[in-house]
């Protein structure tokens, strides 16, 4: 039997398949995507956006912005304006922009905590000098952690989107997008780690985005406690399902931990009816309504649940 279909036959409908995928991405996606021209004292700088809101409302990369109070920023279809930054959260490498003028519709946004290892994503980006950049690729990792710092704070930034989508320069703030168009994540372009990565967008870096675009800023909450993922016993596995949890090995003395009765050694199972079995797990609890708020948390110790209530402050610089 003969089946050689030539070179228009069902050989190539998978390939046909992904391009029109990635294809109606790109056709849906990219005309929302912006070019960025910032300058600073440090010099000038680029970098993309995308639209996300009315009224002007642009998401980007918080490095790209960095030191700027506005830019200009260009569109496929021409227009170009200026813009201000609404508000910059360096801890998660986010931020939030106003352009005087756009005249397309935003995006759709997407939920990251939906994405699978082998997923197809497609990288949009609107490098300065290129009319639109589109790279398409697979997720290949997800759960990774990328540090961040604003001043003298360190922190991590959660459940990084690791893909194998070439990002060309000028390329973080742009979208990650899925299949479907909707966007999931924001790109970044992180010098040393040569990788596709991009800060997803879940429930955490939304409540981020609202606070940016409501007040200009992030307000974190601080418990004063630090500690290691451990083992929980076997017996603790069975009965709540959780293999890990957090070994307290520092407590700051005063701090909302320690007047919880938060003790070195205790192992944090969970805290605001969550699981807690690292750093991070405690630490996407830590932003502004967490602030004042009565915080439960069950602690492990010497073999017992122990319940304890604390009351997390705002964190300063």
């Amino acid at each position: 039997m003969d089946t050689d279909h030539g070179p228009s036959g069902p050989a190539d409908a998978p390939l046909d398949a992904y391009s029109r995928v990635v294809t109606t991405v790109a056709g849906r996606v990219l005309p929302s995507v912006a070019a960025l021209s910032v300058r600073t004292a440090r010099g000038a700088g680029a970098g993309s956006a995308v639209v996300i809101g009315p009224d002007g409302l642009l998401l980007t990369s918080a490095h790209v912005v960095q030191g700027a109070r506005d830019g200009a920023a260009a569109f496929g279809d021409g227009v170009e304006t200026r813009f201000r930054v609404v508000g910059a959260d360096p801890l998660s490498d986010l931020a939030v922009l106003r352009a005087e003028e756009t005249t397309v519709p935003p995006v759709e946004l997407g939920d990251a905590d939906g994405l699978r290892i082998g997923q197809l994503v497609v990288a949009v980006g609107n490098p300065l000098g290129l009319a639109g950049s589109v790279t398409a690729g697979v997720v290949s990792g997800l759960g990774r952690s990328l540090p961040a710092r604003d001043g003298r704070v360190t922190r991590l930034i959660e459940d990084v989107i690791q893909t194998d989508a070439a990002l060309n320069p000028g390329n973080s703030g742009g979208a990650l997008a899925d299949s479907a168009g909707r966007v999931v994540g924001v790109n970044t372009a992180v010098a040393g780690y040569g990788l596709g990565l991009a800060v997803p967008l879940n429930a955490t870096t939304r409540q981020i985005i609202a606070e940016l675009t409501t007040d200009g800023r992030v307000r974190r909450a601080w418990l004063g406690v630090a500690g290691v993922p451990a083992p929980l016993p076997p017996e603790v596995t069975e009965r709540t399902g959780q293999r890990r949890g957090l070994r307290v090995v520092e407590v700051v003395p005063g701090s909302p931990a320690g007047l919880a009765g938060i003790y070195l050694g205790d192992v944090i199972v969970s805290a605001g009816g969550r699981a807690v079995q690292d750093g991070q797990g405690l630490q996407r609890l830590m932003l502004g309504p967490a602030i004042g708020a009565r915080l439960p948390v069950t602690v492990l110790r010497r073999g017992a649940f122990v319940d304890v209530v604390a009351v997390p402050t705002e964190l300063t610089r």
